[in-house]
């Protein structure tokens, strides 16, 4: 039973009035199974992981700096997860005390240091993250050249569209008081 609420999710959004046409309907009912898909993978990699969420997207990230051979420091994390000092503190000593991060002196600044993954973190994140991006790579190259483009070019009014909507929100409102 549960589960027919969550199958017929798409006749339910709201919004005041659902998509025009049956393909819209089915549109709509593949982004929002993409959705739930998603957040099944993203439980499934931390539990995979056995971090926190917070300890391996900093991880992941730590890890895609490393593969883009960018070095990155503690400072580079607070924008990176949008927290505060002290809770990347936190974040790196887990880290650090489970061998997943190794602390560099930088080398002209005695003060700084570079946060890089040790091949543990390597391998956590890949086992976290691997099926599930090599599945959605072996999907993507399934499809025709015409369909990816034209499921791109979907998928990309949609984000965008949610980008503008998620900025004008954070906008002040003029004229209140």
């Amino acid at each position: 039973m549960p589960q027919t609420v969550v199958r017929h999710e798409s006749e339910h959004l709201y919004s005041e009035r659902p998509p025009k046409t049956p393909e819209g309907r089915a549109l709509a009912e593949a982004v929002l199974h993409l959705r739930r898909a998603e957040r099944v993978q993203a439980d499934r990699a931390l539990a995979v992981s056995g971090l926190s969420n917070l300890d391996l997207t900093a991880l992941r990230y730590l890890v895609q700096g490393y593969r883009d051979g960018r070095d990155l420091s503690p400072k580079d994390l607070i924008v990176m997860l949008d927290t505060s000092s002290a809770t990347v503190t936190n974040v790196v000593d887990r880290l650090v005390q489970r061998e997943f991060v190794t602390r560099v002196q930088h080398p002209h600044d005695r003060r700084a240091h570079y946060l890089v993954p040790t091949e543990a973190a390597i391998h956590r994140v890949d086992d976290a993250f691997g099926a599930h991006h090599s599945t959605l790579v072996a999907v993507i190259d399934s499809l025709g050249p015409e369909v990816a483009k034209t499921a791109a070019s979907a998928i990309s009014q949609i984000a965008e569209a949610f980008d503008q909507l998620a900025a004008a929100q954070l906008r002040p409102q003029t004229g209140a008081i």
